[in-house]
């Protein structure tokens, strides 16, 4: 049996699990499409169409099953991404731990964006719900709110939730939102607002930021005339070139700010998506819809990648990794040498996956989830 075929079945096996209402041969060529991706790693159709177990040899034949699939409706992201979200939620939950949510855009070649919200796991995150639009302008609040619904109706009972966003998001939409459900934030802010402290005249963030190293602002009111009440933070570290300026839900202080820094786990998702993975900036495809279906493919396949790259970390742990663990100076020579040579977790579990194809060993079940 080819390695495409062998990794579709663990994937439909999966996915017919956990959505025994999908329509069979929807699940069928997407377990094969995902199996392909993994092979290959290309968002080019002519590439995966290719390697694609099919009844037949012509390319055009092949090229138009995949571009059918690409615009069937059927093919519903939230719907197929449900079931593995809820898991990677309830487990990031577990224990009363905050939930930590990064909302991030990245463009996508020179006509596409993708804004996508991604849930911190250890140093990197996994994507739970994205929209793709054409242009790379912003997008806006009203397809944030419409992801932030979607991931607000999986989130466990009662969890404990902090959003984490760049400066190009905040809008005063956003911050009711954040408020009315209750959710903590730290969202950085562009320079240009304006802040009325309560104790001087209105300025502008970038003002409140000049020739200081860390400043603390409670109860501040921002955005003018459309106003919210909120609480900043600014830092600005001697490596930075330009200071932090956080809203936040609470009281500021240096941590608080600094709990920023974790929204940065949504970088290595981005690089596996692009440069370090599945190359989605060399994507040629030019309608929204199809765009959110080629992340779905890839969103998949980097769920099973990492979960096999999580046990494979704690179940294999490498000769300098055990003994880094039992480190507890930063500092130490052993630290240092094992974070240059770190692996991501999706890349681990993705040579995981080849190895176990290369050498006929059983494949890792794809993506353990707990059925309702």
């Amino acid at each position: 049996m080819g390695s495409v075929k062998r990794l579709a079945e663990q994937v439909h096996c999966r996915v017919n699990e956990v959505l025994p209402k999908l329509r069979k041969t929807v699940v069928s060529k997407l377990a094969l499409v995902v199996g392909a991706m993994i092979e290959k790693q290309t968002p080019n159709t002519v590439e995966l169409a290719n390697l694609l177990p099919l009844g037949t040899e012509r390319q055009d034949m092949r090229e138009q099953w995949l571009r059918r699939l690409l615009k069937n409706p059927l093919l519903d992201c939230a719907t197929l991404t449900e079931p593995f979200a809820r898991q990677e939620l309830l487990e990031a939950g577990k224990s009363g731990q905050t939930i930590l949510l990064s909302m991030d855009q990245t463009d996508v070649g020179d006509s596409m964006a993708l804004l996508m919200i991604g849930l911190r796991i250890g140093d990197r995150a996994l994507p739970l719900a994205w929209c793709a639009a054409t242009g790379a302008a912003n997008i806006g609040f009203e397809q944030q709110e419409k992801l932030l619904e979607l991931v607000l109706s999986w989130l466990p009972v009662n969890a404990k939730v902090m959003l984490l966003a760049d400066r190009f998001y905040p809008s005063s939409q956003l911050f009711e939102w954040l408020q009315r459900h209750h959710w903590q934030y730290r969202l950085r802010l562009k320079g240009n607002l304006c802040v009325d402290t309560g104790v001087s005249n209105e300025s502008t963030t970038d003002e409140l930021a000049h020739g200081v190293t860390e400043r603390y602002l409670p109860n501040v009111r921002l955005f003018g005339q459309n106003a919210v009440m909120t609480h900043i933070g600014i830092l600005h570290e001697a490596s930075h070139p330009e200071p932090w300026i956080i809203a936040m839900d609470c009281l500021p202080s240096r941590s608080k700010v600094l709990d920023y820094s974790e929204r940065w786990g949504i970088e290595p998702m981005f690089s596996d998506f692009k440069s370090r993975g599945f190359e989605l900036e060399d994507s040629k495809l030019k309608l929204a819809d199809r765009l959110e279906r080629m992340v779905l493919i890839m969103a998949l396949a980097m769920y099973w990648c990492v979960c096999v790259g999580r046990v494979e970390l704690l179940n294999h742990p490498t000769p300098l990794e055990k003994k880094a663990q039992e480190q507890t100076n930063t500092d130490h020579w052993r630290l240092k040498k094992l974070y240059r040579s770190l692996v991501s977790l999706f890349k681990r579990g993705l040579r995981r996956l080849m190895r176990c194809l290369q050498n006929d060993l059983p494949l890792p079940v794809f993506c353990e989830v707990i059925r309702n």
